[in-house]
């Protein structure tokens, strides 16, 4: 059995090039697409795009649907809100706290 040799660089760069030409020779070789079958697939990609964007704008709508229904239950399902208190209110009410914790505290 011969020694393994590495290939040098040269060897590398003409096995590359070599392996680009067949790659585009095959590519040559390939038929040229028909135009009437082109305008086939681009009508038929057109049509799934179109009922796409439709499924899409479906499940859009059905979503701000559903959210709309929940926000209407939510605000049905919330406590009524509490009255806005004036300064003096909201005074009394830290000064009420504040003699609480003072309490608590043992002073």
């Amino acid at each position: 059995m011969p020694p393994f040799k590495d290939p040098s660089f040269q060897d590398r760069t003409a096995s590359a090039a070599q392996a680009r030409q067949r790659a585009l020779d095959k590519l040559k070789a390939r038929p040229p697409i028909d135009p009437a079958v082109l305008e086939e697939r681009k009508a038929a990609q057109a049509l799934r795009d179109a009922a796409a964007a439709k499924v899409r704008e479906e499940k859009k709508a059905a979503r701000e649907q559903e959210k709309a229904e929940q926000r209407a239950r939510a605000a049905e399902a919330a406590p009524p809100a509490r009255p806005e208190l004036t300064e003096e209110e909201k005074k009394a009410a830290r000064d009420a706290r504040y003699a609480a914790r003072k309490n608590r505290a043992g002073r």
